[in-house]
């Protein structure tokens, strides 16, 4: 199976801010920072703290917000120049074989801890922190059934 893609700016973003969105990690941050501001959301209201408890709690929760849905996701964008190059990704038993205008890389099977599939994209994990993405714009039903299916027999999923 061979196919060609190049990323565009908004899914791209779309997917990292997917991706910061379920690292484990992020997520209990959140979903803590969440609990402190309800909780000083209901103490401010029951009168038992101050109003600037309920704004520390406030700001906590909007600064995480833009930190993870804006920043993060925008920064890695323009710090990876890969998102700009068009590939050619030719997958066959043994490895997967990336061509761009700068060169080429072949990754065996074994290189890939898992893959996770978005609406988008689908995130070929090397480990918990590193991935490569693959769009599936450019593909019609019948590649995204081949891709899932050869997916599942060489990477295990999480």
């Amino acid at each position: 199976m061979q196919i060609s893609f190049t990323y565009h700016k908004k899914k791209v973003i779309q997917a990292l801010r997917h991706y910061f969105m379920m690292r484990k990690e992020i997520r209990t941050m959140i979903i803590l920072v969440n609990v402190f501001s309800i909780l000083a959301a209901v103490l401010f209201f029951i009168h038992k703290i101050s109003p600037f408890t309920f704004l520390v709690g406030t700001l906590m929760w909007l600064v995480l917000m833009i930190m993870f849905w804006f920043i993060m996701p925008f920064m890695v964008y323009k710090r990876t120049p890969m998102f700009t190059d068009t590939f050619s990704i030719v997958f066959n038993d043994v490895s997967i074989d990336i061509t761009n205008n700068k060169g080429s890389i072949e990754w065996r099977w074994n290189a890939f801890s898992t893959y996770k599939e978005s609406p988008h994209f689908f995130y070929l994990y090397f480990n918990s922190r590193s991935f490569f993405l693959i769009p599936k714009d450019d593909l019609n039903v019948a590649e995204m059934d081949e891709m899932r299916s050869l997916l599942k027999t060489k990477i295990i999923t999480a």
